[in-house]
């Protein structure tokens, strides 16, 4: 007998009871995306513009054929579009990451640097000296072959 999975709403998604602004999620969505009003606007129909696409941004719940099309261009799901509560997702990221302590994990800056800047000073010296042995081997070579072309000439 198949087992059926049941999923729990991601934790950025709105409670039932919340109000969402579609609109709103579109712009986000859209300018996380990097894509400009115009681009959508094409990518809509002829009969969308600039100005359409940010008066469409302001309304509070969107037509579902177009919310369609919009997560289509934008290739993102429309429950995406429909559910996003980014004032959730906010809270999500302030309580999760904590700056002043290194030992979980959740530091956005390390304060306790893992590398040592002395060590990395010595191997960038130590490749200076192999570099430079390697342009005086190169010197030495070239000047073998000069001095091997004027003898050749002399004669």
């Amino acid at each position: 007998m198949p087992v059926k999975v049941k999923f729990a709403p991601m934790p950025y998604f709105a409670k039932p009871d919340q109000k969402i602004h579609q609109g709103r999620n579109v712009k986000r969505f859209r300018e996380m995306l990097g894509i400009k009003q115009d681009a959508l606007a094409a990518n809509l129909g002829d009969d969308w513009n600039q100005q359409r696409i940010s008066l469409l941004e302001q309304k509070e719940t969107i037509d579902a054929s177009l919310l369609t099309q919009i997560s289509a261009i934008l290739k993102i799901p429309v429950e995406a579009i429909q559910n996003f509560d980014e004032e959730q997702a906010i809270n999500i990221i302030s309580n999760t990451v904590n700056n002043s302590d290194n030992a979980t994990g959740n530091s956005l800056f390390s304060y306790y640097p893992t590398i040592n800047p002395i060590e990395k000073w010595l191997e960038a010296i130590e490749e200076n000296k192999r570099l430079y042995e390697r342009m005086l081997k190169e010197k030495d070579t070239t000047i073998t072959i000069l001095e091997h072309a004027i003898s050749n000439l002399k004669k």
